[in-house]
């Protein structure tokens, strides 16, 4: 199931619902990606598809600079799992892809 594409992301914080943007991007063997949310963008770090399962992590500066990690399995057009903050608990994450072009 190929995971690349444009994410709409729900990260259930203690803190409230962050709604950021995820984009996977296949290149060549290897993928990348671009995170947007909170008036910033920031580079997906180590990314690595095992299967269905996604991994990756990211720096954010707002609304805390924190380091971030993700676990992540995609179903079709739907992700579920979990992300976390450092020592801060995990946080559960949901999303989905965004349909482009017209059928």
């Amino acid at each position: 199931m190929p995971i690349e594409g444009v994410w709409d992301l729900t990260i259930a914080t203690p803190v409230g619902r962050i709604k950021p943007v995820v984009e996977l991007i296949r290149n060549g063997g290897e993928f990348t990606g671009v995170a947007h949310g909170a008036g910033e963008e920031v580079s997906l770090q180590n990314v690595v598809v095992d299967g269905d399962r996604v991994t990756w992590k990211q720096a954010v500066t707002k609304p805390l600079r924190l380091n971030l990690t993700f676990a992540v399995t995609v179903e079709g057009d739907a992700l579920t799992g979990m992300s976390r903050a450092g020592r801060l608990p995990a946080s559960k994450v949901t999303g989905r892809r965004r349909v482009t072009g017209t059928d």
